[in-house]
Formats: C-alpha cells, sequence, structure tokens
C-alpha cells in the first residue's frame, strides 16, 4: 500500500511536464487543485518521516527530498497564482469602470440618449465583477506590455453560424458601393443576429466607418467602443482604438481624445495605426 502511495506522489512529480494545460480550468479551479494536493503531499510526508520509509533512496535523491521539492514548488505556485488572479481582476475591474464612463459620456453628448437607460456597463471578458476596484489614468486599461499588431483581417478560428458569412459580406459589399446607410444597419442587424460572433468586432468597426461617413460621429464612436471592448487584442483592435479617439477628438473630448490614442502606439507598436494615431494627435495639439 505504502509503495503504491509513493508510486502515485512520484508521478504526480512530473505531471506538470508532460500533461496539457487546461483551458477550460479557472485561477479559482487551478487553486483549489493545487491546495488539494498540497494537503496530499503534507500528509504523504508526515507518514514518511515517522515509518522511517525516508531512507530509500531513488535517482535525484530520496522520496522525502522530492516530496520537499514538490512542497516548495506548490508554494510558489500557489503564491504566483494569486498575485495574477488579483492583477487580472485589477485589469477587469478598472478597464469595465473606465469603459463605463466613457459610455455614459457620449450618452451626455448624443440628443435623445437617456442616461438612466444605460444599464450596467459588461464586465470585461464577461462573468460578474471582480471585487477589486481601482481607477486608472486613462479611458483604456494600458496594456501590460507592448505586442505588435496590424489592421489586416485573419480568418476566424471558431466556426461561423449558417448564414454568417453571406450576411457579413452582403453589409461589406452596401459599404464599398457607397450605400452608407444600408451599410450601417446591415452591420447592426448582423450583431444583433449573431452576438458574439467571431465576426462582431470587425463588423462594428465597419459599421462605425459608415456612421462616419454619414457624420454620425456619436455613433461611429459608440460603434469603434464596441469593437475594441469585443476583442482588445485582435486584428481590429488598432484601428477601432484609433477612429475611437479620433471621434472623441471631433466629439470635444480633446483630454479623453489624447489618451485614447496614445495607447494605440502604447498597446500596438507595430501597427500601421501608430502613424495614424500620431498624426491626430499632433492636429489635436496633444501634448
Amino acid at each position: 500500500m505504502r509503495l503504491s502511495v509513493l508510486a502515485l506522489a512520484l508521478s504526480v512529480a512530473v505531471m506538470p511536464q508532460v500533461a496539457p494545460a487546461q483551458d477550460a480550468q479557472t485561477l479559482a479551479d487551478i487553486r483549489q487543485e493545487m491546495s488539494m494536493l498540497f494537503v496530499e503531499v503534507q500528509r504523504l510526508r508526515r507518514e514518511l518521516s515517522t515509518t522511517g520509509a525516508s531512507g530509500l533512496a531513488i535517482p535525484g535523491g530520496t522520496v522525502l527530498d522530492r516530496v520537499n521539492v514538490m512542497e516548495s514548488e506548490l508554494t510558489r505556485l500557489t503564491r504566483k497564482t494569486e498575485e495574477l488572479e488579483f492583477r487580472i481582476n485589477s485589469i477587469v475591474s478598472d478597464g469595465t469602470t473606465r469603459l463605463g464612463d466613457l459610455e455614459f459620456r457620449l450618452c451626455e453628448l448624443e440628443p435623445g440618449c437617456d442616461i438612466g437607460k444605460l444599464g450596467e456597463t459588461t464586465t470585461l471578458g464577461g462573468g460578474p465583477a471582480p471585487a477589486t476596484t481601482g481607477m486608472i489614468a486613462s479611458p483604456i486599461q494600458p496594456a501590460p506590455e507592448a505586442g505588435g499588431s496590424t489592421t489586416t483581417p485573419t480568418p476566424p478560428t471558431a466556426e461561423l453560424a449558417v448564414g454568417e458569412r453571406a450576411d457579413f459580406e452582403r453589409a461589406q459589399e452596401a459599404l464599398a458601393s457607397g450605400d452608407f446607410r444600408s451599410a450601417a444597419d446591415l452591420f447592426a442587424a448582423f450583431n444583433e443576429t449573431y452576438p458574439g460572433g467571431p465576426l462582431g468586432p470587425e463588423a462594428d468597426l465597419k459599421r462605425g466607418q459608415a456612421l462616419a461617413q454619414l457624420d454620425d460621429v456619436r455613433g461611429a464612436a459608440r460603434a469603434y467602443l464596441s469593437a475594441f471592448t469585443a476583442d482588445q487584442t485582435g486584428p481590429n483592435a488598432p484601428e477601432a482604438l484609433f477612429r475611437l479617439g479620433e471621434a472623441l477628438g471631433r466629439l470635444g473630448q480633446t483630454q479623453e481624445a489624447c489618451t485614447t490614442l496614445q495607447e494605440v502606439g502604447v498597446r500596438f507598436p507595430q501597427s500601421p495605426s501608430v502613424a495614424s494615431a500620431q498624426e491626430a494627435r499632433t492636429r489635436l495639439g496633444c501634448q
């Protein structure tokens, strides 16, 4: 029986090197599993210490030495997981708060918009809002690290619904032909029909472009904001962020526009939209 327990402990010790990551697991799930494993390791260590089995030597040291290493590594991983969880919760909370502020300001500028009907801002990433709160200095949560991106559309990895591609292309054709009103309506209908679809961010971006051509700057700004918040690291994110900043500038929200345009270069330093954002900042007299 004791040999079976030891074999199980040794298999657990090497498990992180061979098992693939489980994408469906949350940080809480991982923490729970590590806590359970930590308890089992402690129990095994006590058993080894009281039976004299610590004298059993294996390659790389005794079993007790291996258990000590496992215990130390689990402690480190638990601490790291807690740090990451706190950081993610902070980003989600701060980003959601600032995006809600942007929605409120856009509604103030839009005739006929009822602020009382705005409702609660959708939490970034979905799910309930984290307990962590805080304020950040810019309308868009700064990226933790810079990463290159381009606005070239890439084939979506998710499977499209029946008719989704055809409806999207129909709206694209209206935009290309200069029928901006039809294009805006078709892209809006597209996202209502296929909410959360892989083409949703691009549809919002193009809807914003159509509305901008109709001189509906407020509507365009809302569309660009939706496009960016739907996928903040996708191929359309740099252009959506740039166009949002540009629209805010046209609406007289100079401070917010300057901050948003600055984020384009911070988040997507390799994107062609960086040059356009810098030109827009110059026109607005941003510091």
